[in-house]
């Protein structure tokens, strides 16, 4: 398959760069992190996120988190974060943990599911990474799965579920936690989890509560 790279026993960078060009124009590309398999594109390109949910089967409605390389990126999209907020993130990313932030007007409202916050996680994997750094833009991943179906932690099933309707796939071998990331949102200085992953719940009130 001439969309498929292998990067299972060594990253080639090089490769890696063009994949963050194409993803930067809007193209929709496969590709490992720790938890599940993403499947992604430019999280600042209307056009190209609408095109994702179609691919994936995912309703209009339904917000769509945004990976980030880094800090920086967190407050392009980011405002008014809270002490508690960054005290998540300097103790949880990079890795599985997505926050809730009230988001910037650069955030497409698609991906926020009509509200006034963002889902911004900060993978560990490096191929993630290093796509969302060569790309230069926040990077919209919901699992590489269509609605409703399994989130894959492999290729094997995403290549049949997709097939063509996808610009490239990039093999990471199998996710290394293999479960979505744990979902928090800070409340009245209280953090509610929306959902949760392999960070647990006493994982986060520890951080939070710890001067």
């Amino acid at each position: 398959m001439k969309k498929y790279l292998d990067f299972k026993n060594k990253i080639e960078y090089e490769k890696l760069k063009e994949i963050g060009e194409i993803i930067r124009e809007g193209e929709i590309v496969i590709f490992p992190t720790e938890t599940v398999y993403a499947i992604g594109t430019n999280g600042l390109n209307e056009d190209a996120i609408k095109n994702l949910y179609k691919i994936k089967q995912r309703s209009f409605d339904k917000p769509t988190s945004l990976l980030v390389s880094d800090m920086d990126m967190v407050e392009i999209l980011a405002k008014d974060i809270t002490n508690l907020e960054y005290k998540l993130m300097k103790k949880f990313f990079p890795g599985p943990l997505t926050i809730i932030l009230k988001g910037k007007d650069i955030v497409p409202n698609i991906l926020t599911g009509n509200t006034d916050t963002i889902g911004i996680r900060m993978p560990e994997n490096e191929i993630a990474r290093k796509l969302i750094e060569y790309a230069k833009v926040p990077i919209a991943a919901p699992s590489a799965n269509i609605a409703n179906k399994p989130s894959g932690t492999n290729l094997k099933n995403i290549l049949n579920d997709f097939e063509e309707t996808v610009d490239y796939y990039i093999d990471g071998g199998e996710s290394k936690i293999g479960l979505g990331s744990t979902i928090v949102k800070i409340e009245n200085d209280v953090p509610i989890i929306l959902r949760e992953g392999s960070i647990t719940k006493e994982q986060i009130y520890k951080c939070i509560s710890t001067k």
